[in-house]
């Protein structure tokens, strides 16, 4: 399951950016070769074109979204590049070569992931002690809980502390009837970039649903260290590994943003 997603390592909650730009010295960046970047619709999608020549993956399959705003969003990020290819610089790209070369071939084994995500989700687990957080985390998730139930029918168990806590067979039931929906690959790598960023289904869902906006959804996600960073401060490396998943985060919510909405 995990290979499928070789080319998104940071989008793992123990992404190291301080490791990935050591390791990205010792490979010199390849000089791009291309001078223009554009879109063209095609039988299948929109293209993305170097210099008129269809793009490609990794895995040498073309470089074709859904959307004209998807294609726009990757050819943006060719465009940007300067003398050299960074592809750390190009997290829509990354993202969208994982849907085709991976995601696209096993859906259902990335959907089973995101489920597995949910029987154990953020939101549900809840300190004790203190009041602050605990009020804190309510303001910031209960809303997403609600929605859950309101509009999924999906009712979440809450624990206290990080005793595990199993979900009701029917309401990972539900979720998954809810993502089976979502199966195409450009929507449902997105999604699980969201979720593992987060450790949370429900909020990469209450955003793709329209509930929570990018900001929403990085604030939730951050409760608990937001609040630990209040009392003790904040270690330089942990802000570095922090931003670099906000850049991830924030690509792949932009990718669900240029897909077509799903009822």
């Amino acid at each position: 399951m995990r290979e499928l997603f070789d080319d998104l390592e940071a989008g793992r909650k123990d992404f190291d950016p301080m490791r990935s730009a050591r390791e990205a010295m010792r490979t010199p960046l390849p000089r791009r070769f291309y001078k223009e970047a554009t879109i063209e619709a095609v039988q299948e999608g929109h293209s993305v074109r170097l210099d008129g020549k269809q793009a490609r993956t990794p895995g040498r399959r073309p470089l074709i979204l859904p959307t004209e705003q998807a294609a726009a969003l990757v050819a943006g990020e060719f465009a940007a590049q300067g003398e050299t290819i960074d592809p750390m610089t190009m997290p829509a790209l990354r993202l969208v070569n994982t849907a085709i070369d991976g995601v696209a071939d096993d859906p259902q084994a990335v959907l089973e992931d995101i489920l597995r995500y949910a029987s154990s989700d953020l939101i549900c687990y809840r300190a004790d002690t203190p009041q602050e957080l605990i009020e804190r985390q309510a303001e910031a998730w209960d809303p997403v809980l609600d929605w859950a139930r309101s509009a999924l029918g999906a009712r979440f168990v809450l624990a206290e502390g990080v005793m595990p806590v199993e979900q009701p067979r029917e309401t990972i039931a539900v979720l998954g009837a809810y993502l089976a929906r979502r199966k195409e690959p450009f929507r449902l790598a997105a999604l699980h970039v969201m979720t593992s960023l987060t450790g949370s289904a429900l909020l990469a869902l209450a955003f793709e649903y329209g509930e929570l906006d990018t900001e929403r959804v990085w604030s939730a996600a951050h409760v608990d260290e937001d609040w630990n960073i209040d009392q003790w401060g904040e270690d330089a490396e942990a802000a570095a590994r922090r931003a670099m998943r906000r850049v991830e985060m924030m690509a792949a919510a932009a990718l669900i943003g240029t897909l077509d909405r799903v009822a």
